[in-house]
């Protein structure tokens, strides 16, 4: 078995779990995780479903380097310095904040430790960096560049994939960052199904990012229902509230949750679901990793 198929074989240990909301064991319906926080550590979640093409694409042509972007505290950094350390190949980060160091925060720190050679530029620079896609050349090498948070149509491959030998399910939620994993999920759920997403950024145009990652979605719009009163303030913001039902659910349920992603988006769901009638409706959360949310929210990185 080769590197990338043993790190690809990670996505078996992904299972569908039933669990409760805090203060909804009397309502009516039923709830179900699709746990993808158990597929790795620090590649978790939707990470490695949203890398395995592009890796998979790297390594068929034959590319050494991958360059990918992200801001200080990102998942995708992480996951992709532990995912091409695990096959092989070398990779840089290109992180938002030209005052950022190496050892500026855990995040950072751990990627550095994996062997991801960090570059820190100014934020005016990232933002027309951060969506550099596809192969080409870098300092007269070919690299392989993956959008911020893995966001390209090898991305959207992989997340289809999330669903895969699944029943069928009346609501489907996830919390969105880079919309990514939502198109592959729009693109995966039944036609009577729904797909509710839960925008972490405040201010955040869903339905302009879907569609300019991939337009030919367009047509299952009708089944998306945005949740973008949730974002508890913004991206890695949080709420007294968001933080008692976090507690509570992690005290209910063998499955963890974190306050910058999946808390806000169970947090919507407990919500939602209090306050109409599902009776008899089937629940899927899927979880999008994003765990060492707990670690920077306990110490304060």
């Amino acid at each position: 078995m080769t590197k990338i198929d043993t790190l690809l074989k990670m996505l078996d240990r992904t299972t569908l779990t039933e669990c409760v909301l805090p203060l909804q064991n009397n309502k009516n319906f039923k709830l179900f995780a699709r746990r993808d926080d158990l597929i790795h550590n620090e590649i978790s979640g939707n990470k490695l479903r949203k890398l395995k093409h592009n890796l998979l694409l790297a390594i068929n042509q034959k590319i050494k380097t991958i360059v990918t972007f992200g801001g200080a505290y990102s998942n995708h950094l992480l996951a992709t310095a532990s995912a091409c350390q695990l096959v092989g190949l070398k990779c840089i980060g290109i992180v938002r904040g030209d005052e950022l160091k190496c050892d500026s925060n855990a995040v950072l720190a751990r990627c550095s430790e994996l062997g991801m050679e960090l570059k820190f530029v100014s934020r005016t620079d990232y933002s027309t960096l951060k969506k550099e896609n596809g192969i080409g050349d870098l300092e007269g090498e070919n690299v392989l560049f993956i959008p911020e948070g893995g966001a390209n149509l090898l991305g959207v491959e992989g997340a289809k994939e999330i669903l895969d030998g699944l029943p069928a399910f009346d609501i489907y939620c996830v919390a969105q960052g880079t919309t990514t994993t939502s198109i592959g999920l729009l693109h995966a759920i039944p036609e009577h199904s729904e797909l509710w997403v839960v925008p972490v950024l405040k201010g955040f145009d869903s339905v302009k990012e879907i569609t300019e990652i991939d337009p030919t979605v367009s047509n299952k719009l009708n089944q998306l229902r945005i949740l973008d009163e949730f974002h508890c303030g913004g991206y890695g913001k949080s709420t007294k509230e968001l933080h008692e039902f976090i507690s509570n659910f992690n005290g209910q349920n063998e499955m963890k949750t974190e306050f910058v992603y999946t808390g806000k988006a169970l947090f919507s769901l407990s919500q939602l679901l209090s306050e109409n009638n599902f009776t008899e409706k089937r629940v899927l959360f899927v979880h999008t990793g994003g765990l060492w949310g707990i670690y920077l929210d306990t110490q304060k990185v």
